[in-house]
């Protein structure tokens, strides 16, 4: 007799809803099974037929770190385009190519961990590569299209399932996981929160990823935004993804915790869902939970909503109806979504479309039959990045201008030193022959970390002779420096500590490929910088020392080699040859993307490294017709002034070089637009961790100085006019037309940008915003009518007097042009809105954090679940108080406070161990002044202090803190 066949359970019925679907699996799980699905690495559910699965793909511009991939523009790049229908489709090949990667390697995910949508305040931030723009329209304009391409169209199941990084206000990679930013209500809400929100409402996210610093005193991995704000933005199931080793941040690096089972419960609360700690090991953090319950500080309740927003993502990738899923792939139709011609063409097309030309005095397009000169560190290389696959194809400057003019019409020079390191014996370092395989390129063989990726060792040592072996020395800024055998490979130290010629380019987590030298005597030391330690010469080969001589001064230590540096030929020597022979010169110029300005590293000056301004120098001494492209993550400092043109590209992927021989040439106009302002000095830069952009003036939205390059900068060569301005307010939404006309001899792209400026604000508003941009192609004469329609809320701003937003009635101007300065039309429209009103303290009292103006304070966390409270800056001197107090001081404005009828008493909530605060209105003095008769148990034990102050009617309220007080809440009474 035939068993009965088994009921289909609800879970595998794909004509349920997910949700019925979800809550039926989350009836069949288990405790411990659920525990279990916290960490990244989920293990399988055998008895219910459940596959392993994990959270994270990186996949920022192509599949990364699974080995060879198409590699797109970087996401800097990507931005540069602002041509949001190429984004989506660059996102569409990512996950076309996720999907088929997938179905050979089962550690390819779908749950991809990009884009980034941190705004790029600060261009000396470390991963500026990683953003969009500083504008956070502009960002959530890429990051939704980028998402709808990686998410696929089909209404119910996703092609993957995109994770927005690095939630909230993350520009620092100094102090990242230890530096708290404060960032006060109205740059929360306007600026930081705003290019997430817009681009979660798109409907295509599936989840966040929260970043390492704390925003507030408060880390981000217990932030109360994730829950307040993330998830009131959509109806969806957002999965939160902790960055990796965060979790145990809260407890080993930041302390705001004193146990791991504090910590993980804390963050669960607050909204995290997938634990990424430990590597692969889920056994730390499954403890942890499970602690947490078993003290009372987790409900199984507090589980299941972080584990059912997991199964969420996973129903709707098709997992558990791979017969219904559209996207599915299998091994035997992977190769139709994998590196195909259709995503070759797209990754030239991107790369073309980043190109953004800086200036042009005429000398490009170059002329036809030139001779062109191709030097720079740069020249012939394609460069990858943390974030990047492996090349499968691979394009340079110097290659693509070969393939474009004929290498019989393209001289080269590098411009790196040609050097020899002399020992004191008086032998040279010297590198032996490798073996005839060269063996794979790091990455390759793909890695879900690729931190973890290990240098070789099976190539010989370097030793020293009698002659040597010539290096090609790069130096890359501020001392650091590549050394690169003739071979092609650079020096590189493994874990047993020998130097070889081994990488084929800086990389790696701990970059193992850059030195110093430094002085010593009449020589140098030369100090491996990922191990900190000197280049010592041994009977069996040269190696890293063992131990610091700083700390180790025993017999047994192994002395440091003292090197002479003998220069074979100096780089700008090798530059000058080929650029007096040329017609023109092009100089690539820009950063290695592993090297001084990358994660885990900030930037230190906008200037471009010393060895790369002598190259440029040496190349226009010897011909005034040199053209600078600078490829980089990120804005530089130059002198523009004298150069006859100019241009700048991310690393622009697998086809980077024929891109930009193509827009050099002509083949192409260039269009790209500055996604970020282009600072002319350092002394133009906030302080780093300075977020204020308000306050502090920060990027073109408030920038008041003059630019090198202004955001949406970028020439073409054609010409375009602008005519025709239309603007009305209707009801609702403001429209906006002009008509475009390409008024040159070829065809281009032109990129239109619309913005807005308050006339009469009553508080700081932008210079300048922009609300609406569009790439159009015009061929030479041909005209475009380009229209805007606009909703009322895009001139809105957050009211901090009654914490909400605003549309401020009165005039605004509509500017149009082709770049944030280049205004090429303008109209003014007034608009209804709501006036103005004084703040209520008699009813309501003031929150601390909610002020107008500050100097000297800093915002930090009321409690550690939520809240914010005021306090002075460390060592800060602020204007506020009497003369003579000593110890910190800062002082906070508060505009318009309606007292009513009269107030007679204040009260104050605060914290902390010593200090006062002072009550003054306008520019009166000092009224009232409170103090703690002792020290509060924490800085999260509050009291609340009271003083007599009579006031009536309208004023300016300005608060002085004095000493380490947190100042949360001021009342009023009477």
């Amino acid at each position: 007799m035939t068993a009965p066949t088994p009921p289909t359970p609800p879970f595998r019925d794909p004509r349920l809803p997910f949700a019925k679907r979800v809550d039926d699996l989350m009836s069949r799980l288990t405790l411990d099974e659920k525990s279990g699905f916290l960490h990244q690495f989920v293990p399988a559910v055998e008895r219910l037929g459940i596959a392993a699965f994990r959270t994270g793909q990186e996949a920022l511009h192509g599949v990364a770190w699974m080995g060879p991939a198409t590699v797109f523009p970087q996401a800097v790049g990507l931005g540069a385009t602002w041509n949001e229908d190429l984004v989506r489709r660059v996102g569409e090949a990512v996950s076309r190519e996720a999907r088929a990667m997938r179905a050979r390697d089962g550690r390819v995910g779908l749950n991809v961990w990009s884009p980034t949508v941190n705004l790029l305040r600060h261009p000396l931030w470390g991963r500026n590569e990683e953003g969009y723009s500083e504008d956070p329209k502009l960002t959530s304009a890429i990051a939704t299209a980028y998402t709808r391409g990686l998410r696929g169209e089909h209404p119910t199941y996703w092609r993957t399932a995109p994770v927005l990084k690095h939630w909230l206000a993350h520009n620092n990679e100094t102090d990242r996981d230890t530096s708290s930013a404060s960032v006060r209500p109205r740059v929360l809400h306007e600026y930081d929160l705003r290019a997430f929100r817009e681009t979660v409402r798109a409907g295509a996210v599936a989840g966040v990823m929260p970043a390492y610093n704390l925003v507030n005193g408060r880390p981000n991995h217990v932030s109360p935004y994730l829950n307040r704000q993330l998830r009131a933005w959509t109806e969806d199931d957002l999965l939160v993804c902790s960055d990796a080793g965060a979790p145990s941040n809260l407890v080993d690096s930041e302390h705001y915790f004193d146990t791991h089972e504090e910590a993980t419960a804390a963050a669960l609360r607050a909204g995290v869902d997938s634990f990424t700690d430990h590597g692969t090991d889920s056994s730390k953090i499954v403890a942890r939970v499970r602690g947490a319950l078993d003290q009372g500080l987790l409900t199984e309740a507090d589980i299941d909503a972080a584990v059912r927003r997991q199964l969420s993502v996973r129903f709707r990738l098709g997992e558990f109806d791979p017969e219904h899923d559209p996207y599915a792939v299998t091994a035997e139709t992977a190769a139709a979504g994998f590196d195909t011609p259709e995503h070759r063409a797209l990754a030239l097309e991107t790369a073309e479309q980043a190109v953004v030309l800086l200036k042009n005095d005429g000398v490009l397009p170059l002329t036809p039959g030139a001779r062109v000169a191709v030097v720079g560190l740069l020249a012939d290389e394609c460069r990858l990045d943390w974030y990047s696959g492996t090349l499968i194809h691979r394009s340079t400057p110097l290659v693509g201008l070969y393939e474009r003019f004929g290498a019989e019409r393209v001289s080269f020079a590098e411009g790196v030193d040609r050097v020899r390191l002399k020992t004191a014996a008086g032998t040279f370092l010297h590198v032996l022959p490798s073996p005839d395989s060269p063996g794979d390129a790091r990455g390759t063989e793909g890695a879900l970390d690729p931190a973890l990726l290990a240098g070789r060792t099976d190539l010989p040592p370097l030793t020293t002779d009698a002659t040597g072996t010539e290096l090609a020395l790069a130096d890359w800024g501020g001392g650091v420096l590549t050394l690169r055998a003739p071979d092609g490979r650079y020096l590189s130290v493994a874990e047993d500590g020998y130097l070889r010629a081994s990488a084929d380019q800086p990389g790696g987590w701990v970059v193992q490929e850059t030195f110093r030298l430094e002085p010593h005597g009449n020589g140098h030391l030369l100090r491996h910088t990922g191990t900190g330690r000197h280049v010592h010469v041994a009977a069996d080969g040269v190696k890293v020392a063992a131990s610091d001589p700083s700390v180790d001064a025993s017999p047994e230590h192994e002395a440091p080699e003292v090197f002479e540096l003998v220069i074979t030929e100096r780089g700008e020597d090798a530059v000058t040859r080929v650029a007096a022979e040329a017609d023109v010169v092009v100089v690539v110029a820009g950063n290695d993307p592993h090297i001084n300005g990358r994660e885990t590293e900030d930037r230190t000056t906008l200037r471009l490294p010393a060895h790369q301004e002598r190259l440029l120098r040496a190349a226009r001494a010897a011909n005034p017709s040199t053209v600078l492209t600078l490829v980089s993550a990120y804005p530089y400092a130059v002198d523009a002034e004298v150069l006859p043109a100019a241009l700048w590209t991310a690393h622009g992927g697998q086809a980077a070089g024929t891109a930009l021989a193509r827009v050099l040439a002509g083949d192409v106009s260039p269009a790209g637009r500055l996604p970020q302002t282009w600072y002319a000095d350092d002394a133009d830069l906030p302080d780093l961790l300075d977020y204020d952009v308000i306050g502090g003036r920060q990027t073109y939205l408030y920038f008041e100085g003059t630019p090198l390059f202004p955001f949406g900068h970028g020439l073409s060569y054609a010409s375009f006019s602008y005519a025709d301005l239309a603007a009305r307010v209707t009801d609702g939404e403001v429209s906006v037309s002009f008509t475009v006309t390409n008024t040159g001899a070829v065809a281009a792209d032109e990129v239109v940008q619309l913005y807005a400026r308050a006339e009469a604000p009553s508080v700081p508003r932008p210079r300048r915003e922009l609300l609406a941009h569009r790439r159009i192609t015009l061929a030479p004469g041909a005209r475009a009518r380009v229209s805007f329609e606009l909703p009322l809320t895009a001139f809105a701003f957050w009211d901090v007097a009654h914490d909400r937003w605003r549309l401020a009635p009165g005039p605004y101007a509509l500017l149009v042009g082709a770049s944030s300065e280049d205004v090429r039309l303008s109209a003014t429209v007034t608009l209804g809105g709501e006036p103005a009103a004084p703040r209520p303290v008699r009813e309501r009292g003031l929150a601390a954090a909610d002020f107008d103006e500050q100097s000297g304070t800093e915002i930090v966390d009321r409690t550690r679940a939520a809240g914010d409270a005021v306090t002075p800056v460390a060592g800060s001197a602020g204007s506020a108080g009497s003369a003579g107090s000593a110890g910190s001081a800062g002082e906070l404005l508060y505009r318009d406070c309606d007292f009513g009828p009269g107030v007679t008493g204040v009260t104050v909530t605060v914290a902390g161990s010593e200090g006062t605060v002072e009550i003054a209105l306008d520019g009166g003095p000092v009224l009232a002044v409170l103090s703690p008769d002792a020290p509060t148990p924490g800085p999260y034990d509050y009291v609340e202090l009271g003083a007599a102050l009579t006031a009536e009617g309208v004023h300016d309220l300005r608060i002085g803190l004095r000493g380490s007080l947190r100042l949360a809440h001021v009342g009023f009474s009477g």
